[in-house]
């Protein structure tokens, strides 16, 4: 069994979300556009073309429940998408700001979203659907109380009492630069995140108020995280490479998920991180000739599981600047290039 499976499906991808069956990816080619496409064959086609936002489609989220489709975009608004009649009818959420919306997540019941201005970079709902964590370019990370009492009800206990909305629980400044990255884990038990200076973090839940360890890493920053277990989480970014961080008395950087193509030691196979070295040391521009040892030829902006049972991932996906969607076999991974989730 490969150890992936490749799609070229744009010159470039800022968002990708999966339906509940995978049949179908949406995803955006880096413009005003949602292009849904589903699997014929061996082939993708495009199906639907969803084209009510007027500037470029941030973020893209698709319910696995009840099949609605939630998109943002710098035009400052979202739709919500509900397929009827063959076809997709927008509902467009009023979202009174001044600027960008940059992320939208589903909450795990699917009876609420969240959504933040271009400030939040990334938003991600607890287990519980009561929790709502937002990462921010002011350098912080902040857990909110998200009870709403016409979608939660009135017979709810909240785990950190009656905290007011928009007043954070939590927040933790552990970072340097904007927090990119953002996740739960399965049993919302730690928060992970990670930032611009390639920091990564991890606050445990276990404890009130929350611990937090954190880790530097070597590489160039991430841009979004996904639990494989509770214990082992994937990373993807600048590098271009999905890599592996683990918890084994304590977070530490593992390794590198995807250590290149077979001919990686090809002349005119290179790195990221030497790019991008080459660009700042030599004043070298010039790299449409250069061919990275990766699956992945520019930078990933987005990892989301692709098969998961109990909280384990067994096979996720990527997209990236390089418009290829990637879906990763995780044990075929392991033993090609000699890691080990835990």
């Amino acid at each position: 069994m490969s150890a992936y499976d490749i799609d070229h499906l744009a010159q470039c991808i800022t968002a990708h979300a999966w339906n509940a069956d995978r049949s179908r990816v949406a995803l955006c080619p880096n413009n005003n556009e949602v292009h849904i496409y589903a699997k014929q064959g061996t082939s993708w086609v495009v199906e639907h073309v969803l084209a009510e936002h007027d500037q470029v489609v941030t973020s893209i989220d698709w319910a696995p429940k009840t099949n609605r489709i939630l998109t943002s975009s710098q035009d400052r608004n979202a739709y919500v998408w509900t397929f009827k009649d063959g076809q997709w009818k927008p509902v467009l959420v009023l979202l009174r700001i001044n600027r960008a919306a940059t992320h939208v997540k589903w909450s795990p019941q699917e009876n609420k979203f969240a959504k933040h201005k271009s400030t939040v970079l990334k938003v991600d709902w607890h287990p519980n659907n009561l929790l709502l964590a937002t990462s921010s370019s002011d350098y912080k990370v902040r857990v909110f109380d998200a009870y709403v009492k016409k979608a939660d009800g009135r017979n709810v206990t909240r785990p950190y009492g009656e905290v007011p909305f928009g007043e954070p629980i939590f927040e933790f400044d552990q970072c340097a630069s904007w927090v990119h990255a953002l996740k739960w884990s399965p049993s919302g038990s730690s928060l992970a995140f990670s930032s611009h200076d390639s920091t990564f973090a991890v606050a445990n839940f276990a404890t009130n108020p929350p611990t937090v360890e954190k880790v530097r890493l070597r590489g160039l920053p991430l841009r979004d995280l996904l639990y494989i277990t509770e214990n082992s989480i994937a990373g993807v970014g600048y590098d271009c490479a999905p890599i592996l961080i683990t918890n084994q008395n304590g977070w530490k950087y593992s390794d590198e998920m995807d250590k290149g193509s077979d001919n990686a030691g090809a002349a005119e196979a290179t790195s990221a991180r030497k790019l991008f070295q080459n660009k700042v040391d030599l004043g070298e521009s010039k790299s449409s000739d250069k061919k990275l040892t990766t699956v992945h030829q520019n930078c990933v902006t987005t990892i989301v599981p692709f098969k998961s049972v109990g909280g384990v991932v067994s096979d996720f996906s990527t997209s990236g600047l390089d418009g290829n969607i990637v879906i990763w076999h995780v044990k075929a991974l392991e033993a090609k290039n000699k890691f080990k989730v835990i």
